[in-house]
């Protein structure tokens, strides 16, 4: 997936875990469907993005990064877009519970 633009000095720290991210020797394809990807081949490439995910060293920093940014688009972490919707408001009606 690559990485984020360099970034000044002092925060530059808080991106260095995507240097170690299995995904970036891959492209953002397998990562993001195109648009009006549906069916079959919308799970299969989700399946590849996720066995690549599950590899990784940094699955943790990647899917605590996305679900802090609320990103809206692709697997992040392990996670598709709609499972992070999920596991969001799981942990906002628990945080309300206790």
């Amino acid at each position: 997936m690559g990485r984020k633009p360099d970034l000044p000095g002092a925060v530059e720290w808080a991106w260095a875990w995507q240097d170690r991210a299995a995904c970036a020797r891959f492209g953002t394809r397998l990562f993001f469907h195109p648009a009006g990807e549906r069916g079959e081949s919308f799970e299969e490439r989700e399946r590849a993005a996720k066995r690549v995910c599950a590899a990784c060293p940094v699955l943790g920093p990647c899917r605590e990064y996305a679900l802090a940014a609320r990103e809206p688009y692709g697997v992040w972490g392990g996670l598709s877009e709609d499972e992070r919707v999920r596991l969001l408001r799981r942990r906002n009606l628990a945080r309300r519970a206790a």
